[in-house]
C-alpha cells in the first residue's frame, strides 16, 4: 500500500530531455557543433522495443544536464511543429541582454537562422532569442532582467 505524500517529494535537478530526429547523426552533429553539447561514447535502446530505434546523449559539459537525441525507425519526416501536441519549444537562460547579442553573433557564424533578439515588456520585461535545430525544434535563450 502506498501511502500518500504530505509534501511533494524532492526533485534534485534538471537531467534531461529527448527529442525525435529524422537524421540522428545530423542532429547530434548540429548539437555538438552549435550548443557544444558532447555525445556519449555509447548508444542507448529504447527499453522493451529495442528494434524500434535508438538514442544518444549529449551532455553539456559546465552544467550536467542533457539533451537525448532519438531515431525511430516509424519516424515518416515530418518537421517538428509547436502547433501540435508535444514539445512548444525548449528555452535556455542566459546571464545578461549582451549575452543574446553574442548568441546572436554565435548563430550567425554557424549558418544558424534566427529571429534576432527581441526586447519586450509584455506581460512582464524579458528578451528572447529564437532558433530551431535540424528538425524545427524551437529554442530559445531568455534574459530576465534583475
Amino acid at each position: 500500500m502506498t501511502v500518500p505524500a504530505r509534501v511533494r517529494p524532492a526533485v534534485a535537478g534538471f537531467h534531461h530531455l529527448a527529442i525525435t530526429a529524422t537524421d540522428l547523426d545530423a542532429s547530434v552533429a548540429w548539437y555538438q557543433r552549435v550548443l557544444g553539447l558532447q555525445p556519449l561514447p555509447m548508444t542507448f535502446p529504447h527499453n522493451g522495443a529495442e528494434e524500434s530505434g535508438h538514442a544518444v546523449l549529449l551532455l553539456e559539459p559546465a552544467q550536467g544536464w542533457a539533451i537525448g537525441i532519438h531515431r525511430h525507425v516509424a519516424n515518416p519526416g515530418t518537421p517538428a511543429s509547436e502547433t501540435t501536441t508535444g514539445l512548444d519549444h525548449i528555452a535556455w537562460a542566459v546571464s545578461s541582454r549582451e549575452d543574446l547579442d553574442a548568441w546572436a553573433s554565435w548563430l550567425d557564424e554557424q549558418g544558424v537562422q534566427h529571429a534576432g533578439v527581441t526586447d519586450t515588456t509584455d506581460p512582464m520585461p524579458y528578451s528572447v532569442l529564437v532558433f530551431r535545430d535540424p528538425d524545427n525544434v524551437q529554442l530559445e535563450l531568455v534574459h530576465l532582467p534583475g
